[in-house]
């Protein structure tokens, strides 16, 4: 064996302690309990936020996750110029290649955001019409108050549901009460998407805020997260199940409300080798999905 051979099992040997191999199938014995409980884990590819796009396809395809949540502004590929990026403004032609790609790897865009609604109808419709041909579920957005009732008279006519994100306080929605009384009297194909860390930073329990919106039928989807410390707006992303949001007790306060929702990984902690922790979160989430479903 020469030098340059043992050189590279160094370095190979090296790279495995520093980037551990992430199992590509994270479930066993056939289809994830989650799922047969309504519940479909992804990654929000703001979790990949230092890559492209496609990376961040690449990175939830290769932990077993099937689907996605894209948001604006990201850089699409490294073959393309940097100003290319994920937003309603691509072309059609570069929709379509969006979605051969996503489909090349067996992952489904499922939601967008957070991303702004336009007052003006026209460009609200341009977002909705993106939505729909790119197969959107739920548009993720912080819309002001009084453009509420027209969103879900569009949200209704295009099938396609709105979903209030809360960002920390002082945002106009880090208290899940605003959100229901922004709701009040509308549509269901308005409601929340509950972000489980961000409640915490604001000193909101995430427990309770989860009950209040799921008793009214207002959670649409979930940016679902654990967090080191309560009531800090530095607190960072821990593996679920290992911080103090209550993932479990969450989890049970939906399955016993029959909630059926997308649950976006968006892990904003160890930005440049996220993959071993969000894969660890897939694992602790299938386990407790497999407790409560006995």
């Amino acid at each position: 064996m020469t030098m340059n051979h043992v050189s590279l099992l160094v370095l190979a040997a090296g790279l495995a302690v520093a980037f551990p191999a992430v199992s590509q199938d994270l479930y066993t014995g056939g289809a994830p309990t989650a799922e047969s409980l309504g519940w479909r884990v992804g990654c929000q590819a703001y979790s990949f936020n230092r890559f492209t796009f496609y990376e961040a396809v690449d990175k939830t395809a290769s932990i077993g996750l099937k689907y996605i949540e894209a948001y604006p502004g990201q850089r699409l590929s490294k073959d393309k110029p940097e100003d290319v990026t994920f937003d309603q403004n691509m072309s059609p032609e570069l929709q379509k290649e969006v979605l051969a790609y996503l489909a090349s790897k067996g992952v489904t865009l499922v939601n967008y955001g957070v991303v702004g609604i336009s007052k003006d109808e026209a460009e609200a419709r341009k977002l909705f019409d993106f939505a729909k041909a790119m197969g959107v579920e739920t548009i993720v957005s912080e819309p002001a108050k009084n453009q509420l009732s027209a969103i879900a008279k569009l949200a209704d006519e295009y099938g396609i549901k709105v979903a209030i994100h809360n960002h920390p306080k002082p945002s106009m929605y880090w208290d899940y009460k605003s959100v229901l009384k922004a709701t009040d009297g509308l549509s269901k194909s308005v409601g929340s998407c509950a972000d489980t860390g961000h409640w915490p930073r604001s000193g909101v329990d995430p427990k309770e805020a989860v009950v209040a919106l799921a008793d009214a039928g207002r959670i649409v989807s979930l940016h679902f997260k654990d967090l080191n410390e309560f009531g800090n707006r530095e607190a960072h992303d821990v593996v679920w199940g290992t911080g103090v949001c209550n993932v479990k007790d969450i989890l049970a306060e939906l399955k016993k409300r029959d909630v059926k929702a997308v649950f976006s990984i968006e892990y904003e902690h160890n930005w440049d080798n996220s993959l071993p922790e969000i894969s660890q979160c897939v694992r602790a989430f299938e386990e407790f999905a497999k407790e409560l479903a006995k």
